[in-house]
C-alpha cells in the first residue's frame, strides 16, 4: 500500500501517502492503520517521524489515534468539520474586518438563497414560517429579546442553506453564524427599528424562497447583509472617535 519515504520530505512524504490512500478509499471508514511497527518498515522512516505524521494525519481529522488495548490509528470519516473549524476560528480572531466578512457573506448568502428559491419543498416552507413566527414574538417583546431574535435568524439562515443540499454551504454557514455574534455583540445594538427592519427583511427573503423568485431572493439576502453592516461599520467609526 505504501512506498519508502522521499527522505528530502519525510514526514510530509508519510502524511501525503496516507492521506491519499483514504481520499481514494484505499482506506475506508473505520479501517486500522497497519502497526506502527509494520508503518516503519514500509516508509523505511523512524519512531519519531512516523508519529509526527500520525499527529499531522489526527489534526486534519483523518484519523483517530486510540491508546490501549485493541487501539490503533484509526480512519475517520472525511467531512466538513475541519473546514468549518478552521474558519471558526479565523473570524473569533476577528483578524477578518467587517467589509471582509460581509462581501463574503453577500456571495454566499445570496447564492444560498437563490438555490433554496429553486430547491425548496412545501415542508421545508413550512419549517421556514414556524421560525418566522418564532422571530415575530421576539420583535413584539422588544429589544431584550435581541438574543433569542438573532438565535432564529440563525436557524432561518441554516435552514435555507440546508435546503440547497449541498454539505459546504451548510458547514461554511454553520461555522460564520456560529462565530459571527462577536462582532454583533461589538457593533450591533439590534434596538427596536433594527429588529423590526431585520425581521422584514427575513419575510421578504422567505416569500420570495417561497415563490421560487431566484433573483428576488438573492438580492433580498445581498441586501440585508450590506445593509447590516452599514450599520457594524457606523458604529465602529463612532468607537474610534475619541471622547471628549
Amino acid at each position: 500500500m505504501f512506498q519508502t519515504a522521499k527522505q528530502t520530505k519525510v514526514f510530509q512524504d508519510v502524511v501525503e501517502q496516507i492521506q491519499q490512500a483514504i481520499l481514494d478509499g484505499r482506506l475506508k471508514t473505520g479501517d486500522i492503520l497497519p502497526a506502527e511497527r509494520e508503518l516503519k518498515a514500509m516508509f523505511n522512516i523512524s519512531r519519531g517521524t512516523l508519529r509526527e505524521a500520525l499527529r499531522v494525519l489526527e489534526q486534519k481529522g483523518l484519523i483517530e489515534i486510540k491508546l490501549g488495548i485493541g487501539g490503533g490509528s484509526v480512519v475517520k470519516a472525511v467531512d466538513t468539520e475541519q473546514i468549518s473549524e478552521s474558519l471558526g476560528l479565523l473570524i473569533r480572531s476577528q483578524k477578518v474586518s467587517l467589509n471582509h466578512l460581509a462581501e463574503f457573506r453577500e456571495d454566499v448568502e445570496g447564492i444560498v438563497a437563490a438555490h433554496a428559491a429553486v430547491r425548496s419543498t412545501q415542508g421545508d416552507i413550512q419549517k421556514l414560517k414556524l421560525l418566522l413566527d418564532q422571530a415575530q414574538t421576539c420583535v413584539k417583546q422588544g429589544s431584550s429579546q435581541r438574543n433569542a431574535f438573532i438565535e432564529i435568524d440563525k436557524q432561518i439562515h441554516m435552514r435555507l442553506a440546508d435546503i440547497t443540499g449541498n454539505p459546504i454551504y451548510t458547514s461554511v454557514l454553520h461555522s460564520i453564524h456560529d462565530n459571527i455574534h462577536r462582532y454583533y455583540d461589538k457593533f450591533l445594538s439590534m434596538e427596536n427599528r433594527e429588529l423590526q427592519e431585520n425581521y422584514q427583511d427575513l419575510c421578504d427573503l422567505i416569500q420570495a424562497v417561497e415563490n421560487g423568485n431566484v433573483d428576488l431572493a438573492r438580492k433580498i439576502a445581498q441586501r440585508h447583509v450590506k445593509r447590516f453592516n452599514q450599520y457594524m461599520k457606523k458604529r465602529e467609526r463612532e468607537e474610534k472617535v475619541p471622547k471628549v
